[in-house]
């Protein structure tokens, strides 16, 4: 009998530096996301300021016991070794375990082209992030981690400007790549233009 859903979601396949970040929420079955998070919508529709209030919300949920979530990241070298496909299935393996280390009690719902292990009961939603809530908040959870950790990048490699960008391939991140080279967290593999080009 399933007791708890879980939804799962991905920030940072695109980027050309940094991890891949896979954001997982379990709630109780009769959860009413919304009402208890309102304005939670699919975080590429939400400001930074409304991602992080939204985040701090599911932290302080998650101390009273009634929420758990946890984020997963595969970094740029896991990226580099196996693809971004299989790097995300190794995040999602490890995060799902976490909240569901009995697959009898979970159902799980995943965005776009996600899948669980195939022990689970599970459902993959296409643009899942923008009409299930629960999807919806595990983008957030997502989204929020990986920006923090690649603002903590910035202050580690200060050329780039990840503060802003969060290493995505914006003209100022192509330019400093092409003043500085690339930085020791860059994915060699989203970059073999840079490489080609020396």
């Amino acid at each position: 009998m399933h007791q708890f859903l879980i939804g799962v979601d991905e920030a940072g396949r695109a980027p050309l530096a940094g991890p891949v970040s896979v954001g997982f929420v379990r709630v109780p079955l009769n959860f009413d996301v919304l009402k208890e998070f309102p304005g939670t919508k699919d975080s590429k529709q939400l400001t930074a300021s409304a991602r992080e209030e939204i985040y701090e919300q599911l932290l302080g949920r998650k101390k009273t016991g009634d929420i758990e979530f946890v984020v997963r990241f595969s970094d740029h070298l896991t990226i580099d070794e196996l693809g971004i496909t299989k790097a995300v299935k190794k995040a999602i393996i490890s995060g799902v375990r976490a909240l569901a280390p009995e697959p009898a009690v979970v159902s799980i719902k995943l965005d776009g082209l996600l899948y669980a292990p195939s022990q689970y009961v599970q459902e993959t939603i296409i643009n899942g992030d923008e009409s299930q809530p629960i999807i919806s908040l595990a983008s957030i959870a997502a989204k929020v981690e990986r920006d923090r950790l690649m603002k903590r990048m910035a202050k580690k490699f200060p050329n780039y400007g990840f503060e802003s960008h969060k290493g995505y391939g914006t003209k100022m991140h192509y330019d400093a790549i092409r003043q500085f080279g690339l930085s020791e967290i860059h994915r060699r593999s989203y970059c073999k233009w840079y490489e080609s080009a020396i």
